[in-house]
């Protein structure tokens, strides 16, 4: 009996060493032991999937997509649709979780759509790959990395109050992001848009983030023609009437005549006057001479600044979370 006592005492501290090391490795909750969990824990119910795509319980849905290239309608599993739009409307060689944070987005504006408007009822479909109707779309930009974008984030969507969120998102907001009535002219702000700092402004090239435009006269006064209605006369003035609480350009007054400011900027042409973010205008020489920093309306998640949060480890959910207020991620299907 000595014999297994001293035994016992010779291996002690090397069992006691084993039973810490079980213990930790069994309560550890890192990402290092397993994967991530979305960030919603039960604290709401999830909002119902549209009955006309609905598959069953936890059964991913089948949508109709218009397909503008060849003029007809198709139908898909929407996680392949979503795996399209993701390659579409973002670099597919960017970091994983900045295109996964993209695949949320993307699933929750394609399922919000379905419930406020049908879709797209003129094409007699649940979305289309036309951009101007719904959202960039490209099946032959779809890699491996877009692929696993999407599987890891399989479901994921997000919403505020039991409601599909308006997933608004831009390519870079500058310094910060918008609230939706001064960056889209919308007409309320809806409770989960919020303004905050963009990660963006330390990564983006110089080239990319800044930009500066040109106009004639006659283009300034067709476009305030085109978005009011009213012909303000021959330009002789253009300055910001009112900015909004980001810093953006909220209204212009060309002449008299006033013109929001997204409205201004998709007259003369989003491309061009790449942003509401103005830092300098000036007439001269017969044209409107403008420069700023941004790229889009500036609302919702900021492409650039996802980039740079997946750069520092961030997770796709706590990129969407950082740019939306009180919102969860939920699972919709498996």
């Amino acid at each position: 009996m000595s014999y297994y006592r001293n035994l016992i005492k010779k291996f002690s501290p090397f069992i006691a060493a084993f039973i810490l090391i079980a213990v930790y490795v069994a309560s550890c909750q890192t990402s290092y032991f397993r994967p991530a969990e979305p960030p919603f824990g039960g604290r709401q119910e999830p909002p119902s999937i549209p009955p006309e795509i609905a598959a069953g319980e936890r059964e991913e849905p089948v949508i109709s997509v218009y397909i503008a290239e060849k003029g007809a309608v198709e139908q898909m599993g929407i996680e392949d649709y979503i795996a399209g739009v993701v390659a579409g409307e973002m670099d597919p060689n960017w970091p994983l979780a900045a295109l996964a944070a993209q695949a949320i987005l993307a699933r929750t504006f394609t399922l919000q759509k379905i419930v406020e408007t049908g879709g797209v009822p003129h094409r007699n479909a649940h979305a289309s790959t036309d951009i101007e109707e719904f959202q960039a779309y490209s099946a032959e930009d779809i890699t491996d990395q877009v692929r696993e974008a999407v599987r890891i984030t399989r479901g994921e969507v997000a919403c505020h109050n039991n409601q599909f969120i308006r997933a608004w998102f831009n390519a870079y907001a500058g310094p910060r992001t918008a609230h939706a009535d001064e960056g889209l002219a919308f007409k309320t702000n809806p409770p989960y848009i919020q303004i905050v700092e963009s990660p963006g402004q330390e990564i983006i090239p110089p080239e990319e983030g800044k930009w500066s435009a040109s106009f004639t006269l006659e283009q300034v006064r067709n476009a305030v023609r085109q978005a009011t209605g009213k012909d303000p006369g021959p330009v002789r003035r253009v300055k910001i009437a009112k900015y909004g609480p980001s810093g953006r350009a909220a209204s212009f007054l060309v002449n008299n005549q006033k013109i929001s400011a997204p409205g201004l900027r998709l007259s003369l042409g989003s491309t061009e006057m790449r942003s509401t973010f103005v830092e300098e205008m000036n007439i001269n020489g017969g044209r409107l001479h403008m420069s700023g920093t941004g790229y889009g309306h500036g609302v919702g998640m900021c492409q650039w600044g996802a980039r740079a949060m997946a750069e520092e480890g961030r997770s796709p959910e706590e990129i969407v979370d950082y740019f939306y207020k009180d919102i969860n991620i939920v699972s919709l299907w498996d």
